[in-house]
């Protein structure tokens, strides 16, 4: 290999990875910023995700504790006439088999109320309740 030389310059040869790079094997202060803000971005992905689901949890036990709810004291008002014990057993009953639990149960006349609860957990080691009360009787008119 030749090196030529002129008057008051030296003109070097460089060989391995610092001769393919384009900055002359200075160091890049803003080497690997991509990577940090990609998994920065997938940081906040996962925990909107997170946090969606945890919400959509809430929906969802919030609907199971109405329809259990709701069965409940239909059930319960199909039992009105053998008496307050027969029926809140009856409502009782048909919320467990909703994955409720009932809380609260009365007969009004031939109406019953029913209130059923719904534990869900939302996130890990977070849980909660959904409640719900329903209302069931004859026809008034």
């Amino acid at each position: 290999m030749v090196v030529r030389q002129t008057v008051g310059t030296s003109a070097r040869t460089t060989h391995g990875p610092a001769a393919a790079r384009p900055d002359r094997g200075r160091p890049d202060a803003e080497r690997g910023g991509a990577t940090l803000l990609l998994l920065a971005l997938g940081l906040g992905f996962v925990l909107f995700g997170t946090f969606g689901a945890a919400i959509a949890a809430a929906g969802l036990a919030g609907q199971r504790a109405a329809v259990a709810a709701d069965l409940g004291a239909l059930a319960g008002a199909a039992r009105a006439f053998d008496g307050d014990a027969m029926a809140c057993a009856s409502a009782s009953d048909i919320a467990g088999r909703n994955a409720g639990r009932l809380v609260g149960c009365h007969l009004d006349g031939l109406d019953v109320l029913v209130t059923v609860e719904v534990a869900f957990t939302p996130l890990p080691g977070l849980h909660r309740v959904a409640t719900s009360t329903a209302r069931a009787g004859p026809v008034r008119g």
